[in-house]
Formats: structure tokens, C-alpha cells, sequence
């Protein structure tokens, strides 16, 4: 469970939002910003945002049905935690982070607090990329940093639902006059080489080496925030991080939010709230493929449980069938049968050592530059660079 998980869905947020662009001048960008995506790149959205669309609302609905129907049939069943997220899954979560015992979000936020000065004069970026894009307060002291240093130009906000980045977006516009945003719709597991700036055309096999290196205006600082690191297993993750890798060029830099490893009756606690708020969320994946998929889970027939895996180091969240009980999915023409005490996985979130993050990045071609933790150290952030 993470601040934003990478495929957030909010398609009942609408489209459209008020703002303006508060007289800023425009994308450096916009014009040379293609990278050969399938998707249509640098259209200008209803606030005046420039949107690059990778993502079509067909191509997300086929990759619910594709992961449920996966998911569904296979032992033991699992879903991916991306699907929690529609409007309600949102609202919910936004309760969770203020809840007692989900502290990450709140550690994360004092690490920024403390260090976002000292992460903009480490890496001076003309431009902001925020991976699995929200609203957050954090993404404002990153910006509120590098706009003191004088450096500050652009924002790019990416994640899989246009509305949720045209809301952030606007709201951007009209606290950073003069900052442009443009806005990418797409998966970071899939879409990564259209960020703007990215060395044209970058594979695991030839990247960021040869690219020219990112001075001045062109240096970007690429945050993926909120521990949703931690949702990947260890293959995805090493996956993704050279795929970050590959976008980097000398002088950009990855600033990168990870929960830290802990007393584990906190750690269960923070995924198993006395208030149920977390089991409610776990519980809504079932009510997001009930309304896209024409299913009918009965919520009341699954409990939460949040479990501590510490071979894997890595908390673990299931829905368990209370009863031995049939659920059909039309769309899929699927039936899954569920026996009494069955488990379900819905997400796991990893949780790491100092060293373990610098490790990890170390065999992906990334170098850690530096590292801060919270006062406890319960919550790291590290910037890492191109090795």
C-alpha cells in the first residue's frame, strides 16, 4: 500500500478541470518530445496542459480483464494492486494515510520537509517527473525547492488516468505561474521511454552511455515516491529501476521513496487499522471489477488480512472467502469457485534496508548519491544518479 500505486484508475473524476496557464511560456519541449510511442504526443489539454496520451481507455480495460482473468485462474489466486483504485479507492486511501497507524506517509513527508533543499541543490532540475502522479503535498516541496534554487521550469505528472493528472496538473498551474506541465498518460512499466527528454528510443540494451548529458534546462529529477517501490516483486523491481536507468542521463537523477524495515507488529498494524479503513480499501479491487467487468463478489463474503512474510521481507494483503462460495464474471465468462478460509493476494509492499536500496540500485546501473531517513528510520529517501 503506497502513497499512489503505479495504475491508478479514477475515471469518475471526469476530464475537465478548471485552470489557467498563468502566463508561463510554454514547453521547451513541446514540439520534439516524440519518441515513437503508439500514442498521440504533445496535444493540448482543456487547462492548457500538454498531454501525451500512451494509454487509450480501451487498452486499460483490456489489461483489467486480462489481469483478472490471470489472476482468477490461478493457484493461488492473486490480484494486482493497481485495481484498487477508482474514486472510491482513492477517497479511501486518502483516509488511510491519515490514520494513527499507516505511518509512511507522514515519515516521507518529514524527510522532504527536512531535505528537499539539499535534494535540489544535489540535482538542479529544470524539470520535475512524477511517477504514479497524485496530488500530493510532497510533490510541492520538491517544486517549492527547486523553484527557491531558480531552476524550476516544467512539471511532468505521469500516471495511467488523464483526469487524475488534468486535476493535479491545473492545480500545479495555478500555484507555479510560469511552470509548464505536460502531462503523460501512460504505465511506467511500459511507457517510460516517453518521458520528455528521454535519450529517443532506449532499450536495456543501449541507453543513457552514449546520450548527451542533461545540463541547464534539460537536467530532470525523476521522483517515484511513496514507498509504491515496495509493490514490485524483486524481478519487476530490478526491471523497472533499469528502466529508469535507461532514461537517465549524466546530471538527472532518480529520487526514490522506500519504507524501511521495522518492528513487525507496526508494520501489520499500519496494513491492518483498528478502524477497518484498510480493509475497506482491499475490499474495493472486488468492487471495481463488479462494476467494469459485470461480476458479483459479495464484499461481506471476504475478510482482510494483513500478513508479515519475512522470508520475502515484504507485508502481504489477501481477502480470505468466508464461506466456500461461486463468483461469476460475465464479461470474462468466468466462473471462480472459493472455498471456506480460501486467500487471495491483492498486494505485497516490500519493505528494505539502507543497504539492501543501494544495493539494488547498484546492479541496475544506478549510483546512490544520498540517502536520508525520518529521525526513527522507518521511511528512506535516496537520490541515485547514473553509474
Amino acid at each position: 500500500m503506497t502513497s499512489r500505486t503505479p495504475a491508478t484508475a479514477r475515471e469518475t473524476l471526469g476530464s475537465t478541470f478548471a485552470g489557467a496557464a498563468g502566463g508561463g511560456s510554454g514547453d521547451p519541449d513541446k514540439a520534439r518530445d516524440s519518441n515513437g510511442s503508439s500514442g498521440s504526443s504533445g496535444t493540448e489539454g482543456p487547462t492548457g496542459i500538454t498531454v501525451d496520451r500512451h494509454l487509450a481507455a480501451a487498452e486499460r480495460h483490456a489489461s483489467l480483464a486480462a489481469d483478472v482473468r490471470a489472476g482468477l485462474t490461478s493457484q493461488p489466486r492473486e490480484l494486482p494492486p493497481k485495481w484498487f483504485y477508482d474514486a472510491t479507492g482513492g477517497l479511501l486511501f486518502d483516509r488511510i494515510t491519515r490514520l494513527p497507524e499507516y505511518y509512511p506517509t507522514r515519515r516521507e513527508h518529514a524527510v522532504l520537509t527536512a531535505h528537499a533543499d539539499e535534494i535540489a541543490a544535489a540535482c538542479p532540475a529544470a524539470t520535475l517527473v512524477e511517477l504514479g502522479s497524485g496530488t500530493s503535498e510532497k510533490t510541492r516541496l520538491l517544486l517549492d525547492a527547486l523553484r527557491r534554487l531558480g531552476t524550476l521550469r516544467r512539471f511532468v505528472p505521469f500516471d495511467v488516468d488523464e483526469a487524475t493528472l488534468l486535476q493535479a496538473g491545473a492545480d500545479i498551474l495555478r500555484a507555479y505561474p510560469g511552470v509548464a506541465v505536460r502531462a503523460v498518460v501512460g504505465d511506467f512499466e511500459r511507457h517510460l521511454g516517453s518521458l520528455p527528454g528521454a535519450p529517443a528510443r532506449a532499450s536495456a540494451a543501449s541507453a543513457s552511455p552514449g546520450a548527451q548529458p542533461a545540463v541547464g534546462g534539460d537536467r530532470r529529477l525523476v521522483a517515484f515516491l511513496g514507498g509504491t517501490i515496495g509493490n514490485l516483486q524483486p524481478a519487476a523491481r530490478a526491471a523497472f529501476l533499469r528502466a529508469v536507468r535507461d532514461q537517465l542521463r549524466d546530471g538527472d537523477a532518480l529520487l526514490l521513496g522506500a519504507d524501511l524495515v521495522k518492528d513487525t507488529g507496526r508494520l501489520v498494524a499500519a496494513y491492518d487499522d483498528s478502524a477497518g479503513v484498510t480493509a475497506a480499501f482491499n475490499r474495493n479491487v472486488l468492487s471495481v471489477i463488479n462494476r467494469e467487468l459485470d461480476a458479483d463478489f459479495d464484499l461481506r463474503g471476504f475478510a482482510h488480512v494483513a500478513a508479515w512474510n519475512a522470508e520475502k521481507s515484504w507485508i502481504e494483503m489477501r481477502l480470505r472467502s468466508v464461506r466456500d462460495q461461486e463468483v461469476t464474471v460475465r464479461a470474462l465468462d468466468l466462473v471462480a469457485r472459493f472455498e471456506d478460509g480460501e486467500q487471495m493476494r491483492t498486494e505485497i509492499s516490500a519493505k528494505f534496508t539502507l543497504d539492501g536500496l543501494r544495493a539494488e540500485l547498484a546492479a541496475s546501473g544506478l549510483a546512490t548519491s544520498r540517502q536520508w531517513t525520518d529521525p526513527d528510520r522507518d521511511f528512506s529517501v535516496t537520490l541515485a544518479v547514473p553509474d
